[in-house]
């Protein structure tokens, strides 16, 4: 039976939950991808099949309001600290500000709070992405032990023990991520103590590394197109002999598995196929199993059909970014941290992870006369369930003619009795 996590009811939802609930009485073994749809005449929601808080994130979430339930007076005190944003969505993140957690550095690790002002008897909440061996050190030399309210996330620390266990057997690790993302600059320092570390980004810095596997290219072009995203002392024509590859565990999993291979069929270039084994590792098992499912969900319901979509996050999420890709390569996609974002009919401010700032656009909600307006929905790892209630429920207040909430979750109280 799954782990149930102590989350907080505010987090909750009274559409989104009881869709949940039904797909998991009706399909526990979660083998069917089709959408949920909540018709509400006029207007019809089409729901990924997974979406929303994953095992990290609510593992993360009950740790932390632990922490706040435990040491009210440190609370009170603001002596309880979170590294950096315990994941990426603000509504979250704002709660535990409002409850007394302070937060030490940004995402990018600027310093918010200097570590000289922390107390041998504060708290320090690692975050989901996890942190530095460096700054555990630095941490524990301070009296605090960080391991007191830990929340990375389980599989994120999976990659890191295989990193850990492939760079003992002398193979370089290839991270698949963005550079300077939390999680990407905690597994980079993980698997620099074991092994010679380089960080793609996606596939065409992977065709990059490749040319340099293959002889095309030598150190000079390495240095210069890997400038930041080697560990000290890397050696291309020695470091690239024996290989395995990791990722961050919100990219694209389908991303990931496609420059594994591609760099695994560059090894056999270069060394053979009977010599595969002595040159590249199988990681394979650390994908992290609920963005797979995430992004296998909203790939569903875009082959189902429809005519926009709404994907609701933190913009600051890898996770929810990518699943923004997807639904931008086949329909008109907005991006929208709340329902706040969505002003009217008319007009709707969201984000483009592009140019990553926040745009306006007008004429966004089309209308169908002849069928009803097909909406896909779903949401980043991080983002709590109420959050798309909300943007429902925003919706459909445009629509005179629209069935009640109760008579569309009909169908769904049914199965889930």
């Amino acid at each position: 039976m799954a782990r149930e996590f102590d989350v907080p009811v505010f987090y909750r939802s009274p559409i989104i939950s009881r869709v949940k609930e039904a797909r998991r009485i009706d399909d526990p073994r979660k083998r069917d991808l089709a959408p949920s749809v909540l018709d509400f005449g006029p207007v019809r929601f089409k729901i990924g099949r997974h979406f929303g808080f994953c095992y990290g994130v609510e593992n993360a979430i009950e740790i932390a309001y632990r922490a706040l339930e435990e040491h009210p007076e440190k609370a009170s005190a603001g002596r309880i600290f979170l590294l950096s944003e315990m994941i990426h969505n603000p509504h979250v993140n704002e709660d535990l500000e409002r409850r007394g957690i302070r937060f030490l550095r940004t995402t990018t690790g600027q310093q918010l709070i200097p570590f000289d002002e922390l107390r041998s008897e504060d708290i320090v909440i690692i975050p989901a992405f996890g942190t530095t061996r460096e700054i555990e050190a630095d941490l524990r030399e301070r009296g605090i032990e960080p391991q007191t309210y830990n929340t990375t996330c389980p599989f994120v620390e999976k990659v890191w023990k295989k990193s850990t266990q492939i760079g003992r057997q002398d193979y370089t690790v290839v991270v698949h991520g963005k550079r300077f993302h939390e999680e990407t600059r905690a597994t980079f320092s993980r698997a620099q103590a074991n092994a010679p570390v380089v960080v793609v980004r996606d596939m065409d810095e992977t065709e990059d590394l490749i040319r340099v596997v293959v002889g095309e290219r030598d150190a000079t072009f390495f240095f210069e197109q890997f400038a930041d995203r080697y560990s000290t002392g890397f050696d291309p024509e020695r470091d690239l002999q024996r290989i395995g590859v990791v990722n961050q565990t919100t990219m694209l999993a389908s991303e990931t598995a496609a420059i594994a291979e591609r760099l695994r069929q560059a090894m056999i270039t270069r060394f053979g196929e009977a010599e595969l084994s002595n040159h590249f590792a199988d990681t394979s098992d650390t994908l992290c199993y609920a963005t797979k499912e995430n992004q296998d969900a909203t790939i569903a319901v875009i082959e189902d059909g429809a005519d926009l979509a709404i994907v609701v996050g933190g913009y600051n999420s890898s996770n929810t970014s990518h699943l923004v890709d997807l639904c931008e390569e086949e329909m008109p996609t907005f991006f929208v941290s709340s329902a706040d974002r969505i002003t009217s009919p008319d007009e709707i401010h969201h984000f483009d992870w592009h140019s990553k700032s926040e745009i306006e656009s007008n004429n966004w909600l089309p209308e169908n006369k002849d069928r009803p307006l097909d909406i896909l929905l779903t949401a980043g790892a991080s983002c709590p369930d109420a959050l798309l209630d909300e943007v429902i429920q925003r919706v459909i207040s445009w629509y005179p003619g629209a069935l009640a909430v109760d008579e569309a979750l009909a169908p769904f109280a049914a199965e889930a009795a």
